[in-house]
């Protein structure tokens, strides 16, 4: 199968999810906990939400991060480079396929973060992320994140 053809049937697939309201407070519920987890800083909490094999992944970049040591390298990078880093939710839907956000993020570099050095000035841009649910393990299987600088750019 080609790898169109492979990406068309996956699709389809999530599209065919069955949602049970039990299933939905589930992930809902998980991704209640990964985000508490986050504004407390609490990497091992994070963990808690995800599967093994995670991926984190930055599509505009290609940068990515695989696997519970990836995404605790991913936290540690992040939360050490922007310490007062806040999440502003903007939107949020839930369903089988897992759960899609946009959030604001605001804070101020104190360290490198994603190649970039710290300049002193506050960063002020949405984030659209698409946390995948892996229905038979009952936890996250990572992030895919997109960067959007607040005048409609993506940051370079």
């Amino acid at each position: 199968m080609s790898p169109k053809n492979q990406i068309k049937r996956e699709v389809i697939d999530m599209l065919k999810r069955p949602i049970t309201p039990e299933e939905y407070a589930l992930i809902r519920q998980e991704w209640i906990i990964h985000s508490k987890a986050e504004d407390a800083r609490d990497i091992p909490g994070l963990m808690s939400t995800l599967t093994e094999d995670c991926v984190y992944i930055y599509p505009q970049t290609g940068r990515r991060w695989d696997g519970h040591e990836g995404a605790t390298a991913f936290y540690t990078e992040l939360l050490t480079a922007v310490p007062d880093i806040h999440f502003d939710l903007q939107n949020i839907v839930i369903g089988p396929q897992g759960v899609y956000e946009e959030a604001r993020a605001t804070g101020t570099p104190q360290g490198e973060w994603m190649g970039k050095p710290a300049n002193g000035e506050k960063i002020d841009y949405m984030i659209s992320i698409y946390f995948p649910w892996d229905s038979e393990k009952k936890k996250f299987k990572g992030e895919r994140m997109y960067i959007m600088n607040m005048d409609g750019s993506f940051p370079k």
